[in-house]
């Protein structure tokens, strides 16, 4: 309910009514102290009641006809204008603040999906392109159908794959249609196991990575660190994974040659939780930056320029979304070297006593 302000409309309209008693019966006492016709004193107090009225409305109708106006225009798409008057100390400020308010999130949305379109379309040209390519050579007797322009084609179309899963995860996110089937595990093994798929996809395939991006990085050492040997975690093994893969991703792009990239696993401070960190040995990340890191298509000025990893910047976005899911936290924790991603997981919950 809203505090009571001495400038809200109810005080305003009271004061209306009362100011228009106050003058009708003023002139009324003239009228009787000086003989006075009463016709005269009646129009009199008609005027000055409706000047003061109209005072009064001209002050509540117009932050009423900006609003329309503000509104009409964000109904055809322009979520550039705001409504003036936000400040007043009143139901219409009031209004006023959340038209506002709901028109910068507007502007955000068909930001992003502006630059969502743009930055896909993007993405999904340069595979294309390769693959057409490549493709048409063979067509037109360029080069031969061997294994090795094979291996090209099929480069370009699991990349094409992998992209395409990252938007229909991303889908399902936005769709909120993705359930959680949390369960108990060893951390160890089930560890251990992501480690040694994201190495085998590095030494099976050389010129991809797990990621969108065609990075290749054989040369970087993963190593597992979980203590005590015997931590369970509550999570969707999944779900998990996708944080996992991604976090191993992004740190083994950024790792410098025969670098090394740790995964670490805690118990966390409440009980049964879970704290896993994935620290690399890269350039890190500035501090400027690191609000950023998890939002869609953010790729960070360690990746844009020369020697970028060509990825999508999709899969931190990802990460943070499957441990909000969770109910857990992500963030970039400091570190003397490179980068140190911290996840926290509350694990099971609680039955109520």
């Amino acid at each position: 309910m809203r505090p009571f302000s001495p400038f809200s409309i109810k005080t305003k309209l009271g004061t209306l009514v009362v100011v228009s008693v106050f003058i009708t019966t003023g002139l009324l006492l003239v009228a009787l102290r000086t003989d006075t016709e009463l016709r005269f004193i009646t129009v009199f107090s008609v005027i000055a009641s409706m000047l003061i009225t109209q005072f009064v409305a001209h002050g509540l109708t117009a932050p009423l006809d900006d609003m329309t106006r503000v509104a009409r225009a964000i109904s055809h798409g322009d979520f550039t204008r705001r409504v003036r008057g936000a400040g007043r100390r009143d139901e219409l400020g009031d209004l006023a603040s959340t038209i506002n308010l709901m028109a910068d999130d507007l502007e955000a949305v068909d930001r992003h999906r502006r630059e969502l379109v743009a930055n896909v379309s993007h993405e999904l040209r340069t595979p294309i392109a390769a693959l057409r390519a490549v493709l048409e050579n063979v067509v037109d007797g360029v080069s031969e159908a061997d294994p090795e322009t094979m291996r090209t084609a099929l480069k370009q179309t699991e990349r094409l794959g992998r992209l395409v899963g990252t938007l229909l995860d991303l889908s399902r996110v936005d769709n909120g249609v993705v359930p959680l089937r949390a369960r108990r595990f060893e951390v160890w093994p089930y560890l251990s196991g992501v480690l040694k798929e994201a190495g085998l996809a590095a030494a099976g395939r050389p010129g991809l990575a797990s990621g969108s991006g065609g990075h290749t990085r054989n040369d970087v050492h993963l190593h597992l660190d979980v203590f005590p040997p015997g931590l369970t975690a509550y999570a969707d093994a999944e779900r998990l994974h996708q944080v996992v893969a991604n976090l191993i991703d992004n740190a083994v792009k950024h790792s410098p040659a025969l670098g090394r990239v740790t995964v670490r696993a805690r118990p966390g401070e409440a009980p049964g939780s879970l704290a896993l960190e994935v620290v690399d040995e890269g350039p890190g990340i500035p501090e400027a930056e690191r609000h950023r890191v998890f939002e869609r298509f953010n790729r960070g000025s360690a990746n844009s320029g020369e020697g970028g990893d060509g990825g999508t910047g999709l899969g931190l976005a990802i990460a943070r979304w499957a441990v909000e899911l969770h109910g857990g936290r992500i963030r970039v924790a400091e570190s003397a070297r490179g980068c140190r991603i911290l996840v926290t997981l509350p694990g099971a919950p609680q039955a109520p006593h």
